[in-house]
């Protein structure tokens, strides 16, 4: 059972400055995981994951090694182990963007790995490259530590709603582009148009439904959202889909973002938390679905076995 305490309050006043640092923290080691996985459709080899202890690359690849970078937001490190038993850490603290990078490198020497990437952020406004950055330098514990509890709890909602569908589905996955938790669903057809740019048409090559949690701020294609938001949108957009009543009632299609949103604070006020955001899924991804021609009740997973049964 869920409490109040697993969705915190997130003001974006309050925690911004931490987020625009936090943000070019999670780019730095999303670009080491990105340098070392195996491609995948989609770019899925390019997210981190949520865990018990914050956010974390996985176990990659790195020569005849494996390699596991982890921000544990419990402990306030960022910790790097090997598969040959080497482990580093540091600790996570207010400090420049430029010190953050210079000690991940360092972190990686001390493993014994080796590795280059691009040090110019994405994603963002301020594009100003990594080693240069001494403008972001914000680490407020309490802040982080209220995040995380709300990405395990969104984390877990997203699952249970990632069950419940037997096609093609994303796994629940951190972009650290946009700072956003996603879990993405496919009809199995092509997109007949995708984006134009290199990066998107790959994300984009095929029919989606889409959902995510962002926590808000300036959009990098101009506009800015000022509170922390659930998504959802489908691509293409069939006819009509922007029209369509959603649950809870608070949940409204954006047009400056292309997509519905429904406030966090909706979320973390509802009586039942989970429920809520479960619902804007369901009907979000129905009306998405239903316009599209999805056929939705194939595509409906009914469960493994009956609710109490050990298999």
């Amino acid at each position: 059972m869920t409490t109040r305490e697993s969705w915190p309050a997130l003001s974006l006043k309050a925690w911004e400055p931490t987020y625009l640092t936090l943000h070019r923290f999670t780019q730095i080691v999303g670009k080491v995981r990105m340098a070392f996985a195996p491609e995948v459709n989609h770019w899925w080899h390019v997210p981190l994951y949520v865990s018990s202890q914050g956010l974390t690359t996985t176990s990659m690849p790195c020569g005849d090694r494996q390699l596991t970078l982890t921000f544990d937001f419990c402990t306030h490190q960022l910790v790097g182990h090997t598969s040959d038993r080497r482990s580093a850490s540091f600790a996570l603290e207010p400090m420049p963007v430029a010190d953050f990078y210079e000690r991940t490198l360092r972190l990686l020497e001390e493993l014994k790995v080796s590795v280059q990437i691009w040090p110019v952020p994405v994603e963002v406004v301020d594009k100003t490259p990594f080693p240069e950055d001494r403008h972001h330098r914000s680490y407020d514990r309490e802040q982080v530590e209220r995040l995380h509890r709300i990405l395990v709890s969104v984390d877990r909602v997203f699952s249970t709603h990632r069950g419940s569908f037997v096609g093609k589905c994303s796994p629940v996955h951190f972009f650290w582009g946009a700072f956003d938790l996603a879990v993405t669903r496919f009809s199995g057809k092509r997109n007949l148009s995708p984006p134009p740019d290199k990066v998107m048409a790959e994300a984009y090559s095929h029919e989606v439904i889409s959902h995510g949690f962002w926590p808000g701020g300036d959009w990098p294609v101009g506009g800015r959202v000022s509170e922390a938001v659930f998504y959802a949108y489908a691509i293409p957009e069939p006819a009509g889909f922007r029209g369509a009543r959603l649950a809870p009632s608070e949940a409204h299609y954006a047009e400056n973002l292309g997509e519905f949103v429904l406030p966090y604070e909706a979320v973390r006020n509802a009586d039942d938390p989970d429920a809520a955001l479960l619902s804007f899924m369901e009907t979000s991804y129905r009306a998405a679905a239903e316009r599209a021609g999805w056929d939705v009740e194939a595509l409906r997973h009914r469960g493994l076995a009956p609710a109490g049964k050990v298999l």
